[in-house]
């Protein structure tokens, strides 16, 4: 079983979307997927209403998944680990204990813009168009991570 972890601030937009959106790209017999926030605002909580919202108009169902936070101990629960952005990034590895920890870390825009490192918009702030355009993003990074690993 290959363990995959998906990273943002709140584990409310970006990293449920992203765990929804891969599980339905991979076998679940082979995969687990999970997401986690790196602050803990939202531990407990359901999905924003618009990350659910949008992950239903394609039809995947998130709404049952609950906000947790990361830490240390998931770097030996999951062999990857993908985060949004830049912040996210250095939230994670700066709990790394060594090198195979930081490792398991990677950009998840980086399946789509190779060695890029580039962020995640956060569409907390905005409007349905911010999680409909991540949503994008986030299904085409998928679709690569599915293919390179499946």
């Amino acid at each position: 079983m290959t363990k995959i972890l998906m990273v943002c601030l709140g584990n409310i937009c970006r990293s449920p979307l992203a765990e929804g959106i891969l599980k339905s790209k991979l076998s679940q017999e082979k995969f687990i997927i999970d997401s986690a926030g790196t602050a803990n605002y939202h531990t407990g909580n359901a999905p924003d209403k618009r990350s659910i919202a949008v992950a239903k108009k394609y039809g995947i169902d998130i709404s049952t998944l609950k906000g947790r936070q990361f830490n240390t101990l998931d770097f030996d629960a999951f062999d990857i680990i993908y985060v949004m952005d830049q912040s996210n990034y250095n939230n994670v590895v700066s709990l790394a204990r060594n090198e195979d920890d930081k490792n398991k870390v990677k950009f998840i825009l980086n399946a789509t813009y190779p060695n890029q490192n580039h962020s995640l918009p956060d569409p907390y702030h905005g409007g349905d168009e911010g999680f409909e355009n991540i949503y994008k993003l986030l299904d085409e990074a998928c679709a690569k991570i599915a293919n390179q690993l499946s």
